[in-house]
């Protein structure tokens, strides 16, 4: 009934998972609050940096537990921000943030089936 999961690649397995928790973090865990406020300059109800830390935060921990490599997580947790502060400059729009976002996935995938 279901397919053979040994068929597949693994890195295609990984990536997917990757793929699948940054859409859930970017946009089922975070609120439009967040969403907004972890803009400079937009920040209303708590500093911009917390929003962006736990924004960013959510998504160290989903790669790290995904992975199963923390540092990983930990790379994510940078990545994600930087990526996210580009975005809150307008240096690109929503599409570019996700193709940057994903791309990282990749680079993640790349990593862990490497090692």
């Amino acid at each position: 009934m279901f397919p053979d999961p040994s068929h597949h690649p693994p890195a295609l397995d990984l990536f997917l998972m990757l793929a699948m928790g940054h859409f859930l973090g970017d946009f089922a865990l975070q609120s439009d609050r967040m969403a907004t406020e972890k803009c400079p300059g937009h920040d209303v109800t708590l500093p911009w940096y917390w929003w962006l830390g736990s924004h960013a935060a959510i998504h160290g921990f989903l790669v790290g537990l995904i992975t199963g490599v923390p540092l990983l997580g930990l790379a994510e947790w940078v990545a994600h921000a930087l990526t996210d502060i580009g975005k809150c400059r307008h240096l690109y729009r929503l599409p570019g943030d996700q193709a940057i976002h994903l791309a990282t996935k990749l680079l993640w995938t790349w990593l862990v089936v490497r090692s």
